[in-house]
């Protein structure tokens, strides 16, 4: 079927009698389907997709992440822990997981209804139940986000880059660290800047987000010969060096959740 024959009478006139027509080239507007695969396949068309300085972003899409991010983060403790041997004291995985199974066991019993108070609930049960200094850490970022979007019921990918540069900002002031001290800034803070990119470029939700967890990994990654210059690890000195940041690689694994998030809901 040929794309001009999308914009025919018939295209809107779909009966359970041809229900895969709009599965094999779904169109740009609403049309009359008859069953959940054809609902799924029109909502997840790239030109159904909302603007990225849209209203994209509401509070069941953060509740998603923090699902995919809990997820993520029980998967990866282990290794969370053993990047934290050497140079901290190996229970940042154990401290994250905690935390995160916490923060979505309180979320789905009582489910805030905007995007900012996802995120400062579930920065307040990361405070109460992450040990060491990756609790406060995460969530003063989280907090601070959920509270820069305020009561709104949806908000777009800019308003989320803008309330989670509030609170990257509140977290590089609560540590004292800057840029290459071998932190979580050093994965946070390219993650915002390739999101500005994207968005600045005309790219979607998913493509910002996409591009931001691109970043914070490599950011993540470039941890490995920098010394250590903030908490714990900064007492090895040299010994630091050649060891990925855990908390770098944790805030990566993070922002990979919610470009996973972003791209399922084909935002």
């Amino acid at each position: 079927m040929g794309r001009a024959g999308l914009h025919s009478g018939s295209a809107l006139g779909l009966t359970s009698a041809d229900p895969r027509r709009v599965l094999t080239a779904p169109p740009p507007f609403p049309v009359a389907c008859v069953d959940a695969a054809c609902v799924e396949s029109v909502e997840r068309h790239p030109m159904n997709a909302l603007p990225a300085d849209g209203p994209t972003i509401d509070a069941a899409f953060l509740r998603r992440w923090l699902d995919a991010a809990t997820t993520a983060v029980d998967r990866e403790a282990a290794q969370l822990s053993e990047l934290d041997s050497p140079i901290g004291d190996a229970d940042h995985g154990t401290n994250m997981r905690r935390g995160f199974l916490a923060a979505r066991s309180a979320i789905e019993q009582e489910p805030p209804d905007t995007p900012g108070g996802v995120l400062v609930a579930v920065g307040r049960q990361l405070i109460s139940t992450v040990g060491g200094a990756s609790g406060p850490l995460y969530g003063t970022l989280l907090r601070r986000a959920g509270k820069a979007l305020g009561d709104e019921p949806a908000v777009s990918a800019a308003q989320l880059r803008d309330a989670l540069r509030v609170g990257v900002d509140a977290v590089a002031q609560l540590g004292g660290a800057a840029p290459g001290d071998k932190t979580m800034l050093d994965a946070l803070l390219p993650a915002l800047d390739a999101l500005t990119g994207a968005l600045d470029a005309g790219g979607s939700t998913a493509e910002a987000l996409d591009a931001a967890a691109a970043a914070a990994d490599e950011g993540a990654r470039a941890t490995i010969p920098l010394r250590a210059r903030k908490g714990r690890a900064s007492y090895l000195g040299e010994r630091s060096v050649g060891h990925q940041d855990p908390g770098a690689t944790s805030s990566a694994l993070l922002l990979a959740a919610l470009a996973d998030t972003a791209k399922e809901a084909a935002v």
